[in-house]
């Protein structure tokens, strides 16, 4: 316990000699395609004493244990931590990268000399962009589209022209039936037997089945009548 009050004051009297350093805000993330450049900063201001704050660079990486692991960013081939520049006592570091990998993705911090401050961070997030399996050009899209619309407008009036067709030939079939029927009604009648028939309906009709009574018989005579 009294090794942190030590420390403690240590870190507030050097704070207090170099002066207060009040963070700005940090960008909260970055996406950048693979192999492009990228530009991190980490921004700050001193009041009240010599700016003698040096940023230095650190990069939290996720471990297979779910932990963050902290590695110090270094100059390198790929890799450039410019000095920090002043605008409006504002400060400012920044690390910058010629061409960004997919191994560069992480949060990236600034820790400032002071008492070991570290700066809000920023994510930097590098995606490789989907590779075309064929690329096609703006005409040879258009004439696929127009083939598309005809064979589709070939697979709608196709069913439409057949189904018409086939109701056609059914009204045809139906009218044939209804002629064939009439046809059959007078198939198994006779002419002469229909005549005859219809001779002796009618002369039943003019000779009725009574004689008449005003007719004087002889009394011998019988009175025949005619059968209807």
């Amino acid at each position: 316990m009294a090794k942190v009050t030590i420390f403690l004051l240590c870190s507030f009297f050097v704070v207090f000699a170099q002066g207060e350093v009040i963070l700005e805000a940090d960008q909260t993330w970055l996406r950048v395609k693979l192999s492009d450049e990228a530009t991190l900063k980490c921004c700050y201001k001193v009041h009240g004493g010599p700016n003698s704050v040096i940023p230095t660079w650190i990069k939290h990486v996720n471990a297979l244990n779910g932990t963050l692991n902290k590695e110090e960013v270094k100059n390198s081939e790929n890799v450039t931590v410019r000095d920090r520049e002043e605008n409006n006592s504002v400060f400012c570091g920044k690390l910058f990268f010629k061409s960004v990998e997919l191994n560069d993705t992480g949060l990236y911090r600034c820790r400032l000399n002071v008492s070991a401050i570290l700066t809000y961070g920023t994510y930097l997030q590098v995606y490789e962009p989907l590779k075309k399996t064929i690329n096609l050009s703006e005409s040879t899209k258009n004439k696929i589209l127009t083939a598309e619309g005809i064979l589709l407008l070939i697979c709608v009036l196709v069913p439409c022209a057949t189904l018409l067709c086939k109701s056609k030939k059914l009204q045809q079939l139906e009218k044939k039936k209804m002629s064939r029927e009439e046809e059959n009604i007078y198939q198994g009648l006779n002419l002469d037997d229909c005549c005859t028939t219809y001779d002796q309906i009618e002369r039943s009709q003019q000779h009725g089945p009574y004689q008449d009574v005003g007719n004087v018989m002889e009394d011998d005579e019988e009175i025949q009548l005619e059968k209807p």
